[in-house]
């Protein structure tokens, strides 16, 4: 990661992460906001503890990017890593009431019938100034809520170092490549870790939560993605010869 993002922690951003929880003390996290935890029948509560690994993961990739920024956990994942449309949702809305500029959800579902409860919850955290960053499609199937409208989705690039990220185009919308691969853990190979496209959407958040850290004034899903361009042209203008820590290509 090249300046000026180098300089940048995430700092006054807010990002809610809607997944299995967090494990406490785990060293690889940081300090957080506090959150909710959403049991399938809809109860809250505030259990939070990650019994699977997976939201763990995915907040440490986050923070290893945006150590300044505050995270909010949402966990809607308990025994495994399945939950209902109508707890994503309630988990957005929350993120929105929260008043949370990101909401990551390192996940998706291809059933297009639960665009009628998504959708909505979608647009409610779109006007609370809330932007939902999930998957845009995984093994050829687009997701849910990741290629809605008003969401920024996320595909996976394999070739991207983990801190950086790409604007580009997936079946005729603008989305954001990134790696798979999560924050290295010491003598365990990246391929025999968690990986794949719950850490693309992960990664891309750092690095959008670091960019609205330099171009406050961004809002929304037009705002990120003009902050990411204008990153690119800065770090353009800085060096013609080495390679940009965030490139716009189309695909």
């Amino acid at each position: 990661m090249r300046e000026p993002l180098r300089s940048r922690t995430g700092r006054g951003v807010s990002i809610a992460v809607i997944d299995s929880g967090v494990h406490p003390g785990h060293p690889h996290l940081g300090l957080l906001a506090g959150g909710i935890a959403l049991a399938p029948d809809g109860r809250a509560h505030d259990d939070l503890t990650d019994r699977l690994g997976h939201g763990t993961a995915v907040t440490a990739a986050i923070q290893e990017k945006a150590p300044g920024a505050r995270v909010h956990v949402a966990r809607v994942f308990h025994d495994e890593l399945a939950t209902s449309a109508r707890t994503l949702a309630k988990a957005i809305d929350w993120a929105a009431e929260r008043g949370c500029r990101l909401a990551n959800l390192s996940l998706g579902t291809p059933r297009q019938s639960r665009i009628e409860v998504l959708q909505p919850a979608v647009e409610r955290a779109a006007r609370a100034g809330t932007l939902v960053i999930a998957a845009f499609s995984h093994e050829g199937q687009r997701q849910l809520p990741g290629s809605l409208p008003g969401a920024l989705g996320v595909c996976l690039d394999w070739d991207l170092p983990r801190h950086s990220v790409r604007v580009g185009r997936r079946d005729g919308c603008r989305v954001l490549y990134a790696s798979g691969y999560p924050r290295p853990i010491p003598g365990v190979p990246p391929t025999h870790n968690l990986n794949g496209i719950s850490f693309a959407v992960a990664n891309a958040t750092g690095i959008i939560a670091l960019a609205l850290d330099l171009f406050p004034q961004a809002r929304g899903r037009p705002g990120a993605l003009a902050a990411l361009e204008a990153l690119e042209a800065l770090e353009s203008l800085e060096s013609l010869e080495s390679p940009a820590s965030v490139h716009s290509r189309e695909k």
